[in-house]
């Protein structure tokens, strides 16, 4: 008898990293109605957020109001993707425009990748990998402020440190990915999907 096989479902969500934003020691959420306010405010006027946006739309892969949800989250994490029906904010966790704004191109990055790559298997660690590295990459969250704030300053190569270390902490939420698999995979995937900038021209 064959082998059963993995099923191509993705996990029920892919999870931004588990580190609080701005080098914060704990997560600090708002209410839904002000995180609504500033996920508006986002889609509307920030250029990043509105950039991916546009970028999906090009892409054939246009989204409506209902693909942002904002969400009350158990688990300790700033937002998610659930293909394909769309990003989830969570409000008790992100508590400023910049967390929102920085959370939501992040999670627009795993949407674009799942909307141009047809074969996208979330169930695939490399897969899951190289998504997070371009994420953690082209969303802002491994910029120079962001990880002063966090007292992460190395005199070299901090933002590659960055990616990385983003990287292995989402992917090891995958049920699929736990362990050393996790970093086994970034590790295999980390040079080619680092140069990867699409739909920037290069790394913002």
């Amino acid at each position: 008898m064959a082998a059963e096989q993995q099923p191509q479902q993705p996990p029920p969500q892919q999870q931004q990293a588990a580190e609080p934003p701005e080098g914060k020691t704990q997560w600090l959420g708002t209410d839904a109605a002000h995180c609504k306010e500033m996920v508006d405010k986002a889609t509307s006027r920030n250029p990043m957020v509105k950039f991916m946006l546009q970028k999906m739309e090009e892409s054939g892969c246009g989204v409506g109001k209902e693909f942002i949800q904002v969400e009350k989250c158990d688990a300790e994490v700033g937002g998610g993707f659930r293909p394909p029906d769309g990003v989830v904010i969570c409000h008790n966790h992100l508590g400023t425009q910049e967390e929102i704004n920085h959370a939501l191109t992040h999670e627009l990055v795993h949407a674009y990748d799942h909307c141009r790559a047809k074969n996208l298997d979330w169930t695939n660690c490399q897969h899951h990998a190289c998504s997070e590295i371009r994420a953690a990459a082209l969303s802002g969250d491994c910029n120079f402020k962001m990880e002063l704030l966090r007292g992460n300053v190395a005199l070299r190569g901090q933002f590659q440190k960055c990616v990385r270390r983003r990287a292995e902490l989402s992917v090891s939420k995958n049920p699929y990915c736990k362990g050393p698999r996790a970093a086994a995979a970034v590790d295999a995937v980390f040079d080619s999907c680092l140069q990867d900038t699409a739909p920037f021209d290069r790394i913002p």
